[in-house]
């Protein structure tokens, strides 16, 4: 009987290294499920995007390791592939915030377990213009956060390396004007920030992409905030996500599968909290059930 093989992608500086410290039980676990392990730990940026796409063995399985950019690399590259299979992911970064929306485990050895022995799950995937995101298109205020805070502060300080960030950049608020077209209808506004996404949480905040998310809907959460005229709206705006009790005057918030976003401007975007590139125009698209990722049984 042949051997189930697995390519295993890891990002070894993610989440203060912690993986160097599992990855031998990780192996381990792989190993006694019956899999015949390639490891591959990646050395830059957008190397894990090669690893996902360019393989040439038939692997029954890929699963990688680290932070949410780096599943949005290998998500990135299996999208790209002939060679399509299911994708596991054993989170090690400092948010996580698709794996807390997929319900894995925070043990590295449990959520390695869960991609080799849980259950398949079909999610939806993002297409931005010409590129591939999992769980979140964003534009505006502390989107630039993500992708400028060092290694290093993310590591030490999680999530709260991005409020910190983003209060830096408070006193050089901008807002944007766009015109959002959907399927359903156009809006024009001054926006201070905009989200597109299919998760339950963002940088480790939950319950701010709105109520009952289905990562499997075909679906996208959006929330688009409006220009605050004064501290009073911007601190009403702010209560509003927090308490996810949305205000129509101060935000617009709905789901669908296909957007438009276009403006005079270039406006830098992030994709699952890596830097995007800056676009006049992005068409977003659902891509219902394109990824099959292992999740934890029950």
């Amino acid at each position: 009987m042949a051997e189930k093989k697995l390519l295993f992608i890891y990002n070894p500086r993610a989440g203060k290294g912690q993986i160097k410290n599992s990855l031998l039980d990780i192996l381990d676990i792989f190993t006694k499920a019956g899999y015949l392990v390639t490891a591959r730990p990646t050395q830059y940026a957008g190397e894990a995007v090669e690893l996902a796409r360019d393989r040439e063995e038939a692997y029954d399985l890929v699963v990688c390791s680290g932070g949410d950019g780096t599943l949005d690399e290998v998500v990135c590259g299996m999208m790209q592939s002939a060679r399509q299979c299911p994708v596991g992911y054993v989170p090690a970064g400092s948010t996580n915030d698709f794996a807390n929306s997929l319900h894995l485990p925070r043990s590295m050895k449990r959520s390695a377990a869960a991609a080799v022995g849980g259950v398949p799950f079909l999610c939806d995937v993002g297409a931005f213009n010409d590129r591939t995101f999992v769980y979140i298109a964003a534009f505006g205020l502390l989107t630039e956060v993500s992708y400028e805070t060092p290694q290093e502060i993310k590591n030490v300080l999680g999530h709260m390396a991005y409020v910190l960030e983003g209060v830096k950049k408070l006193g050089a608020v901008r807002s944007f004007r766009l015109k959002i077209t959907t399927r359903e209808t156009v809006i024009e506004d001054d926006f201070l920030y905009g989200m597109v996404t299919n998760s339950t949480s963002v940088g480790g905040f939950k319950g701010i992409t709105g109520k009952y998310v289905d990562l499997s809907d075909g679906l996208f959460e959006v929330t688009l905030i409006r220009r605050p005229r004064n501290l009073e709206e911007l601190n009403q705006t702010l209560t509003a996500l927090a308490t996810q009790n949305i205000d129509g005057s101060l935000m617009y918030c709905f789901k669908t599968d296909w957007l438009k976003a276009e403006s005079e401007e270039e406006i830098s975007w992030t994709l699952d909290g890596e830097f995007g590139g800056r676009h006049t125009e992005a068409v977003i698209e659902n891509r219902k059930h394109a990824l099959c990722i292992m999740t934890p049984e029950g």
